[in-house]
């Protein structure tokens, strides 16, 4: 996502398939080839919406949650909906939009909106629809995020399950606390025995990345 080298920080090469049978809360970061700039994109499909007269609320995680937060000011893959299941009607005005946004020379794919990490919402602490903020009001569309505790473990999960979101993390510039407290959850979202072990040593890089005790 972030065109940078995945890592494995060393976990154990049978573990890395992250085989579905395997995970402890069946939680996942699914992501797909496509290229969105979370504002414009987002501006422009709530003026789409709202001209067929549809209306969407939904939480949105991932880069472009991170971009309409501006934490981040990069283009991101999709927009991925945690919550709700995306209807039926939506989806197929999303496929019409990026029919349209490719016609004006826009790289955009069918499903750039989509519910590809909609799993995490079972895996998340209790409560985190009540942390929900709002990081985009128009005139048909809401999003939301995940409140910052609920976001950082997202993220950092990501960063654990793909090795690709290092600059996502750093860009949340965690403190050593929030680490901290965030480390429990991260090792119980694998049931794979390496899991735990993989976990902290992506901490620990990323802790130092953050010159976190310099």
């Amino acid at each position: 996502m972030l065109g940078i080298e995945p890592r494995t920080y060393g976990l154990p090469s049978r573990c890395s398939t992250r085989s579905r049978g395997t995970l402890a809360h069946h939680a996942s970061i699914g992501y797909t080839d496509t290229y969105v700039k979370p504002k414009q994109t987002i501006s422009a499909f709530d003026v789409f919406l709202a001209q067929r007269g549809l209306v969407l609320d939904a939480v949105a995680i991932g880069g472009a949650a991170l971009g309409l937060l501006g934490v981040i000011q990069r283009e991101t893959r999709d927009c991925d909906i945690l919550h709700p299941a995306l209807p039926e009607v939506i989806r197929e005005a999303a496929v019409d939009f990026a029919f349209q946004a490719r016609g004006q020379g826009e790289e955009l794919s069918d499903d750039w909106l989509n519910n590809g990490p909609s799993s995490l919402a079972d895996a998340l602490p209790a409560g985190w629809i009540d942390r929900v903020q709002v990081i985009f009001s128009g005139a048909a569309l809401t999003l939301r995020c995940l409140g910052r505790s609920d976001l950082l473990m997202s993220k950092v999960f990501a960063l654990c399950d793909r090795g690709i979101d290092v600059q996502d993390c750093i860009a949340l510039a965690p403190s050593p606390a929030e680490l901290d407290a965030i480390t429990a959850w991260l090792e119980a979202q694998d049931a794979h025995p390496g899991w735990p072990d993989h976990v902290r040593a992506v901490l620990t890089d990323l802790r130092g990345r953050l010159r976190h005790g310099a």
